[in-house]
C-alpha cells in the first residue's frame, strides 16, 4: 500500500522531486566516475609492446618487501607488504647461463632498455613516445625487423624505427645526435627497422651491442631477459619451468628473480605505469571518498528542504491517523524510487564521465597511456547501491522530526516555523564542530603530504556539515547583526529581514552548500599553492651558486658539468631519485660533495656537510624526527633501484620542503638511477652568464639561469601537481556548485503561493523581487564569512604542520573571483526561479488549491 501511494506522490509532485532527483544524479555520476579510475588502477591492463613475441620474460623484481611476523594469544600472524621502488631493478648478466639449461628453451635474448633522446629538429620527436635505446641483438623481443639498411656494427652505428624516420625524414646514411645516459653523441643511421606490430607508445633506437652496454652504464648487468621456447612447448609450461628452476636465485643486493608471462609482462616493461596504478587507487579513492561525503551532506539537505516544504501534507496525514511508522515508510520508498531512477541515470553518465577523466590525467602526465582504463559493472551499480541507500539515509534523517510529533504540533509547524531547532540536531552540530576542531589540531601537526591531504578535505566536509546542523541558529544570529541595515534600506529589505528571521531552516538549507562551496573551492585552490611557496622559498634561500645550469630535455651530461669545472670555480651537479626507508618513501637528492658549502644551504642545525661522502647521508628535521635519527645514525634504506645501502648521518638540515628529506653524494645516486643526468647544475664563478652560455654551446638544449630564477625548475614540476589535483577536485567542486543552484531554485520555486499573496498585499513585482536579492545577498553574506573561516582554519593548520609557520598562501584575486562566482550562482539561481513565479496571476495563485 505504502509503495503504491508513494508512485503516486512521485508522479503527481514531479517538480517537488526533481531537485532530489537531479542531487542524487550528479552524486551517482561523480561516484561511477571515481569508481571507473579505482577499477582501473585496481585492475588495468598493461599490453606488452616490446615483448610481444617474448611468451616468457625473466626480469628482477620491482618492489620493496616487509614481513611482519606477531605472535598473540598463541597463534603466529604473518604479514607481507610490498612497495614498489622509483628507478628500474637489474639483473646479473650471467643469469642467461641458468636459463638456457632449463628444458624446452630454444633461446635467451638478454635485454638493455635505457635513456636515449633523438635530438632531432622541433616536431620531429613525437613528446608522447618516449624514446629508449637497446642493443640490436635484442630486436628479436618485439621483434623488430629491417625495412632497409644494414644493422648497427660499429660503435656509431645505430638502427631508428620508422616512426621516427618518417617524421624527422631521416634515410641511411644521415646522421642524428642522441641525449643518452653520457654526452650527446652524433650517430650514422645505417637502417630503419619496423615492428611486427603495433607500437604506440615509445620510440625504439637500436646500437651495436658494445655500444649499448656502455650507455646502458650497467656493467655485466641486464634489464631483462626474452626466454623463447622450443617448437611445441607451451608458455605457461615454460614460465613454470623457468620459476621452478629460478626459485632461489638472486639478483645482486638480494633481487629476486620475477619470471612474466602474457599480460604480467607489460608492467616489466612500462614501470612508470604499473606504479601509476598505485597513484591511481589513491587518487581515484580519495576523490570517491571525498565526492561520497560531499554528496551524502548535499543530498541530506536537498531531502531536508524537500521534506520542508511538504510539512503540511506530512502533517495532515498525521492528523488523520498515519502512524511515525507510515510516514517514515512513505518517505524512505518516495525516496527508493528517486534514488533508483536518479543512481542509474548517474551511473551510466558516469561511465563517459570516467573514460574522460582518465584522458584528462593522461594529457596532464599524471598517468601513463600504456594504463589502459578499465570499465565493468561494478562502478555503476557501486554508485546505484550508494545512491539508494543515501537516498534512505537522507529522507530517513529528514523524517525524524514529522514522524515522532504529535498531529497537532506538526499542523502547528506546518504554519509557522520552529524558533529554536531540535536538542538533538543542536548537540549533534556542536559535536560535529568539536569533530572539526580536533582534525584542525591533528592537521596541524602532520608534516607529510600523504597523510595531510585527506585530513585537509576531512576537515572542511565535517566543519561544512556542523554549519548545516547549527544553521538556523547562525541565520538568527546574522539576521541580528544585519537586521538594523536591512531595517532602513526601504520595504524590500524589510521583507528579507522578515523573511530571514522567520524562515531561518529554510535559509540555512541554503546556506550550507554555499559555506561548502566556498570553503572546499578555497581550500583546493590555495592548499598547493601554501606548499609550494614555502619550497620555493627554501629553494631560493638555499641556493648560493651564481648561475644555474637546466636542461630542456633529459637533464645536464656530466661532461659539461666537467667543462665548466675550472681550479677557481665550483661546480655541483644535482640529481634526483625517490628512496625507501622499511617501506616509507623518502625525496632525495645526489649532489656533488666538494665545494658543496659554496653553492649549497639546507640550513644545516646539526652535524656537517663536509663529511659527506658516498657512505653517508644528510637528512632534514623531518626525516630526522620521523626515523629518531642524528648525526652518526645508521641509517638502512633501500636506494631507488632496489640496492640496499646503510649510510650514516653526517648532517641534519632545515630546508627539506626546497631539497628533499635525504641528500646523498652524487656519484652514489647516479649509479643507481635510470637518468643519471643532472636536473640542474649549481656553479659558483665569476665567469659571466654569456661566457658559461659558450662552454655548454657543444650542449643542445642546455640554458643558464640566473640563481635567483633557479626555483623555476620546481615550480614547473609543483605546478603540474597542482593542475592534476585541481582537475581531481574540479568535479566535486562542480558538483557543490550544482547543489548551490539546485538548492537555491528548490527554496525559491516552493514560494509562488507567498509571492502571490505579498502581491495582493501591496507589493510590486520589483518589490518582491528585491526582497529576493537582498535575501539571496544575505545568505551569501553569511556564508562567505563561514566559509572562509572555516577555508582560513584549515589552511592556517596545513601551513603549520607542512611548513613550520603560520603562513596560507591565499591570492586576493582568486579568492574575490570565488565569492563572486559564489555570488554570481546565487543571483542567478534565484532570480530566474522567482522570475517565473512572477508570472502567475496573483489572484489564480491564491485561490488555486495547495
Amino acid at each position: 500500500m505504502m509503495l503504491r501511494y508513494a508512485l503516486r506522490t512521485v508522479r503527481a509532485r514531479k517538480g517537488g522531486f526533481l531537485g532530489a532527483f537531479f542531487a542524487l544524479m550528479c552524486a551517482a555520476a561523480l561516484i561511477t566516475a571515481c569508481g571507473t579510475l579505482l577499477e582501473t588502477g585496481l585492475r588495468g591492463t598493461i599490453a606488452t609492446e616490446r615483448y610481444a613475441a617474448t611468451p616468457v620474460v625473466v626480469s628482477a623484481d620491482q618492489n620493496v618487501h616487509q614481513t611482519t611476523v606477531k605472535h598473540k594469544k598463541g597463534k603466529t600472524k604473518v604479514k607481507h607488504k610490498a612497495k614498489p621502488i622509483a628507478e628500474r631493478a637489474w639483473l646479473p648478466g650471467d643469469l642467461a647461463t641458468e636459463l638456457r639449461k632449463v628444458p624446452g628453451v630454444r633461446e635467451v635474448i638478454p635485454e638493455l632498455t635505457f635513456l636515449a633522446e633523438p635530438l632531432a629538429p622541433g616536431g620531429a620527436v613525437d613528446k608522447d613516445r618516449p624514446a629508449y635505446g637497446h642493443a640490436w641483438d635484442s630486436a628479436a623481443l618485439t621483434p623488430y625487423t629491417l625495412t632497409t639498411g644494414t644493422a648497427p656494427k660499429a660503435d656509431g652505428d645505430l638502427v631508428i624505427d620508422r616512426r621516427l624516420a618518417e617524421r624527422a625524414h631521416l634515410e641511411p646514411g644521415d646522421r642524428l645526435t642522441v641525449q643518452s645516459t653520457q654526452s650527446p653523441r652524433t650517430y650514422r643511421v645505417t637502417g630503419i627497422a619496423a615492428p611486427a606490430q603495433e607500437v604506440r607508445h615509445q620510440t625504439a633506437l637500436f646500437f651495436s651491442t658494445a655500444e649499448a652496454r656502455r650507455l646502458a652504464a650497467h656493467p655485466g648487468q641486464v634489464t631483462a631477459f626474452g626466454v623463447l621456447p622450443t617448437k611445441g612447448t607451451d608458455a605457461a609450461v615454460l614460465k613454470r619451468s623457468v620459476s621452478s628452476a629460478l626459485h632461489g636465485t638472486r639478483a645482486p643486493h638480494g633481487t629476486t628473480a620475477q619470471v612474466s608471462a602474457g599480460d604480467g609482462r607489460g608492467p616489466v616493461e612500462f614501470l612508470d605505469a604499473a606504479a601509476a596504478r598505485t597513484k591511481l587507487v589513491s587518487m581515484g579513492g580519495a576523490m570517491g571518498g571525498t565526492s561520497l561525503l560531499v554528496a551524502v551532506l548535499v543530498v541530506v539537505g536537498t531531502f531536508a528542504l524537500s521534506v520542508q516544504q511538504r510539512h503540511r501534507e506530512l502533517a495532515l496525514l498525521r492528523a488523520i491517523a498515519a502512524t511515525p511508522g507510515q510516514i517514515r515508510a512513505l518517505l524512505g520508498r518516495e525516496a527508493l524510487i528517486v534514488g533508483a531512477a536518479a543512481g542509474t541515470a548517474g551511473a551510466l553518465a558516469g561511465l563517459p564521465m570516467g573514460s574522460w577523466l582518465h584522458g584528462r590525467f593522461v594529457a596532464m602526465g599524471a598517468v601513463p597511456a600504456t594504463l589502459q582504463h578499465t570499465v565493468s559493472v561494478f562502478p555503476p551499480f557501486a554508485a546505484l547501491a550508494a545512491t539508494l541507500l543515501g537516498a534512505w539515509a537522507a529522507a530517513r534523517i529528514s523524517s525524524r522530526r514529522i514522524a515522532r510529533i504529535r498531529p497537532a504540533e506538526a499542523l502547528a509547524e506546518a504554519r509557522a516555523e520552529r524558533t529554536r531547532p531540535a536538542w538533538g540536531r543542536i548537540l549533534a552540530g556542536l559535536a560535529l564542530l568539536a569533530g572539526g576542531v580536533v582534525l584542525v589540531a591533528v592537521l596541524s601537526v602532520l608534516r607529510t603530504e600523504p597523510a595531510s591531504t585527506p585530513v585537509t578535505f576531512l576537515a572542511v566536509v565535517v566543519l561544512a556539515s556542523s554549519v548545516a546542523l547549527l544553521g538556523p541558529l547562525l541565520v538568527r544570529a546574522a539576521v541580528a547583526v544585519l537586521g538594523g541595515p536591512l531595517a532602513l534600506t526601504g520595504p524590500s529589505s524589510r521583507l528579507a529581514r522578515a523573511n530571514l528571521r522567520g524562515h531561518a531552516a529554510r535559509m540555512a538549507s541554503v546556506v550550507t552548500p554555499l559555506t561548502l562551496l566556498i570553503g572546499m573551492t578555497c581550500t583546493v585552490l590555495f592548499v598547493q599553492p601554501t606548499l609550494g611557496n614555502a619550497a620555493r622559498a627554501q629553494a631560493r634561500e638555499g641556493i648560493r651558486a651564481d648561475w644555474v645550469v637546466a636542461a630542456q630535455g633529459p637533464g645536464v651530461p656530466a661532461e659539461a658539468a666537467r667543462r665548466l669545472r675550472t681550479q677557481h670555480d665550483t661546480v655541483t651537479e644535482v640529481v634526483r631519485t625517490t628512496v625507501r626507508v622499511g617501506l616509507d618513501k623518502y625525496a632525495a637528492q645526489g649532489v656533488t660533495p666538494g665545494g658543496l658549502t659554496r653553492t649549497w644551504d639546507p640550513d644545516v642545525t646539526a652535524g656537517s656537510l663536509t663529511k659527506l661522502t658516498e657512505d653517508t647521508v644528510a637528512v632534514s628535521e623531518l626525516a630526522a624526527d620521523q626515523l629518531h635519527l642524528k648525526p652518526g645514525s645508521p641509517l638502512k634504506l633501500t636506494l631507488g633501484d632496489g640496492t640496499p645501502a646503510t649510510p650514516t648521518v653526517v648532517a641534519v638540515y632545515a630546508r627539506g620542503l626546497g631539497f628533499g628529506d635525504l641528500t646523498f653524494a652524487h656519484d652514489l645516486v647516479a649509479r643507481h638511477v635510470d637518468n643519471p643526468l643532472a636536473t640542474s647544475v649549481l656553479v659558483s664563478t665569476a665567469r659571466t652568464q654569456t661566457q658559461l652560455a659558450t662552454t655548454l654551446r657543444e650542449f643542445p638544449g642546455t640554458h643558464v639561469l640566473a640563481s635567483a630564477a633557479a626555483d623555476s625548475i620546481q615550480a614547473a614540476r609543483q605546478q603540474a601537481n597542482a593542475e592534476v589535483n585541481y582537475l581531481a577536485m574540479g568535479l566535486v567542486l562542480a558538483f557543490t556548485a550544482i547543489a548551490v543552484v539546485n538548492t537555491l531554485a528548490m527554496s525559491v520555486s516552493e514560494r509562488v503561493r507567498e509571492f502571490a499573496l505579498l502581491r495582493l498585499a501591496g507589493a510590486t513585482r520589483r518589490q518582491v523581487l528585491g526582497m529576493l536579492r537582498t535575501e539571496a545577498l544575505s545568505v551569501l553574506l553569511l556564508a562567505t564569512a563561514l566559509g572562509s573561516g572555516i577555508a582560513l582554519a584549515v589552511l592556517t593548520a596545513f601551513s603549520v604542520g607542512m611548513t613550520g609557520e603560520a603562513a596560507p598562501a591565499v591570492t586576493p584575486l582568486v579568492y574575490v573571483a570565488v565569492v563572486a562566482l559564489a555570488g554570481l550562482l546565487a543571483l542567478v539561481a534565484t532570480a530566474l526561479p522567482g522570475r517565473v513565479a512572477l508570472r502567475v496571476r496573483p489572484v489564480t495563485v491564491a485561490t488555486a488549491k495547495e
